[in-house]
């Protein structure tokens, strides 16, 4: 019962673990703010360009290795040994997207002037408030009741 438990709060934990945010500001009105200049443009399409495919299939393998999760918790019987397999998937696909993601960060970064970096932060702690303000509310269904063991 006790280990059931913890697989129930550790799911609950990873369901509730954002995806690694990236800040798409290479693609919005703020690069032209930047005064970047032609070879920083080039350098940030070609970045984009090499992780945009594989990026795309990281947040899809999350997706399903989420969704199998999701699948496995829902059923009557929960088993264990294939549950917690479904669950070092997950925590597998999402730490591969955080790589993916902090490697591009990573190469984006390295493009750009500190200054330039420093108006990308700002604009995206801005960005930040209001995105959680705007984020849609999922409904909740009510946790199942204890069936008393006799």
């Amino acid at each position: 019962m006790k280990r059931l438990i913890g697989l129930m709060l550790l799911t609950v934990a990873l369901a509730c673990a954002q995806e690694p945010e990236m800040f798409a500001w290479w693609d919005r009105p703020i690069a032209r703010n930047l005064n970047l200049s032609p070879e920083q443009e080039q350098q940030i399409r070609a970045a984009v360009r090499e992780y945009r495919d594989r990026l795309i299939e990281q947040r899809a393998a999350v997706q399903i290795a989420e969704g199998n999760l999701r699948d496995l918790m829902n059923e009557d019987q929960v088993n264990e040994p294939k549950t917690r397999e479904a669950i070092d998937k997950v925590v597998a696909a999402r730490g591969e997207l955080m790589r993916l993601v902090s490697q591009m960060t990573l190469r984006l970064r390295v493009v750009l002037t500190p200054q330039q970096w420093q108006r990308v932060q700002r604009v995206r702690a801005a960005r930040q408030p209001l995105q959680r303000r705007a984020a849609p509310v999922k409904p909740r269904r009510p946790a199942p009741r204890a069936v008393p063991v006799y």
